[in-house]
């Protein structure tokens, strides 16, 4: 009975998994959004290094990594990837690794083509491609590619990760950075204020081979996905630039310039880490979520950037005044202002639902964040909160303890399964349902199981017990019989006394 019962669970279960393990493999099989075709974008997830010629002689920017024709003679994806990683070095590549299901690789493929064109446009060294991460796994895996989409410059035998805002013209910035020269040479004045002129954050560095500057181009290497980093003479350096001693780093930003003191500053990779952003800036959540790493104190502006009315921009002003009015005062090493339109990776940070326009303080080195006990209209307000965070006066919300950790997890799940429910009821009760449902099953079986296995244990009591009680019964029986029989037997050996009794009388 049991075995039987197992086995139906079992088929119940696998006919209740199928839909969903169907569901997997016919999405994973989708074809791209209708707006990629309409682009005529020429890769698509079983087109990787097997693109058509056609495609190329109609003009289309977006190279295709299998263009070499002598690529397209096998289908092979061993193969393939194979000669990818063989040919890859010859080039540079800009290259979106995506997964057919992925929402967001979706959403980035209109802005994945506009980056092809405008890079054809300029004639640029660097050609464009896409990779389904999850037919060609192995390249992926030696990339190291953990997330969808993911964005990666091939060069040389390094691969640069590109974690700032999916616009055109941010992922077109950073293609130009890190593919030109690692140190680029100033030669002259004239360059160096052409450059500057273009370039909000400029690292430099002045002087002639040292230790210095050994450190300079191992931290350019690792951070010139978020920077450029220059060089030059000590001639070149405007008359207005004082220098103590040389070598020298100099970053320039905010209309004026900081020197880098190693005594003072520590590590040259962290005080460029700190350095390269503005004293304000526009945070959105890639920016926010860099901040976090400087451990600085983070004074930002929530706004609604669509709400022209005059509480969200007397916001934005009273925290760009205190920047700039107060430079002093709040160290550029330890302060960071900006705003933020909208209240989406705020409230994500926070995990708590914040009202508009207010000004948010995150303390990146405790993970604590302070909002202020009463509302904001001056600048004098704006002050205040920020006095009583250093006084301690305000205490700090959030932090990083095991009560917090849990916290975000649970958070985590319920925005996941909020989310599902609204974009798509549907497949939120099917995701969700079902292995409720196949939890529910095997609960019931497991019951039941246990119901009849204490049902088949009492009726085997009550056997052994009903054996007994006959035994018992069988066994007085036959002590009744052989005392009948003996009374019977006494009864024929007294007659034959009886009988010569009788004789000799």
């Amino acid at each position: 009975m049991l075995s039987s019962q197992g086995s139906f669970l079992r088929r119940l279960i696998a006919v209740l998994l199928t839909p969903s393990l169907l569901f997997l493999a016919v999405t994973a099989e989708l074809p791209l959004p209708a707006a990629a075709a309409e682009a005529e974008w020429p890769f698509h997830s079983a087109q990787f290094l097997t693109s058509t010629t056609s495609s190329f002689t109609q003009g289309l920017p977006l190279l295709c990594i299998g263009e070499h024709e002598s690529w397209k003679r096998s289908a092979d994806p061993a193969l393939l990837c194979r000669r990818f990683k063989d040919n890859r070095k010859n080039s540079i590549w800009l290259v979106d690794f995506y997964a057919p299901w992925c929402a967001h690789c979706r959403r980035l493929e209109p802005v994945w083509n506009e980056v092809g064109l405008e890079m054809k446009r300029l004639h640029s060294p660097v050609k464009v491609g896409k990779m389904d991460a999850t037919s060609y796994t192995s390249i992926a895996s030696e990339f190291g590619v953990r997330g969808y989409p993911t964005i990666k410059l091939l060069k040389n035998d390094l691969a640069y990760n590109y974690r700032g805002p999916r616009t055109k013209d941010d992922i077109i910035e950073f293609a130009h950075r890190v593919s030109g020269a690692l140190i680029r040479p100033l030669p002259s004045q004239q360059m160096f204020e052409h450059v500057k002129k273009r370039h909000r954050v400029l690292f430099l560095y002045v002087g002639g081979e040292s230790p210095l500057k050994e450190k300079y181009i191992e931290v350019a290497s690792e951070l010139i996905v978020y920077t450029y980093f220059f060089s030059a003479s000590e001639e070149v350096i405007p008359e207005y630039v004082t220098l103590n001693e040389m070598p020298a780093v100099l970053v320039f930003k905010d209309e004026t310039y900081f020197v880098y003191d190693e005594y003072e500053d520590g590590d040259l990779k962290s005080w460029v880490n700190r350095e390269r952003f503005q004293n304000y800036l526009t945070v959105d959540g890639f920016t926010l979520y860099e901040l976090t790493e400087t451990g600085k104190l983070i004074i930002i502006a929530v706004i609604d950037g669509k709400n022209a009315t005059i509480e969200h921009t007397r916001m934005k002003e009273f925290v760009q005044e205190v920047a700039k009015d107060y430079r002093n005062r709040f160290n550029r090493k330890d302060f960071q202002f900006g705003h933020i339109d909208g209240t989406d990776y705020v409230n994500n940070m926070l995990m708590e639902e914040l009202s508009v326009p207010t000004v948010v303080i995150i303390n990146t080195s405790s993970h604590q964040y302070f909002l202020p006990t009463r509302h904001i209209e001056t600048l004098e307000d704006v002050m205040q909160f920020i006095n009583d965070i250093l006084d301690g006066t305000i205490e700090g919300r959030g932090g990083d303890g095991i009560l917090h950790r849990l916290k975000r997890v649970f958070y985590d799940i319920r925005t996941t399964v909020v989310s599902v429910f609204r974009s798509s009821p549907f497949l939120g009760c099917f995701l969700f349902g079902l292995p409720l449902g196949v939890i529910s099953i095997m609960c019931y079986g497991i019951y039941t199981a246990d119901t009849d296995v204490a049902y088949t244990e009492e009726r085997i009591e009550v056997s052994k017990t009903e054996i007994e009680t006959r035994g018992e019964n069988n066994e007085e029986e036959k002590k009744e019989e052989n005392n009948e029989n003996s009374l019977v037997l006494s009864d024929a050996e007294q007659e034959p006394k009886d009988i010569l009794e009788k004789k000799n009388d």
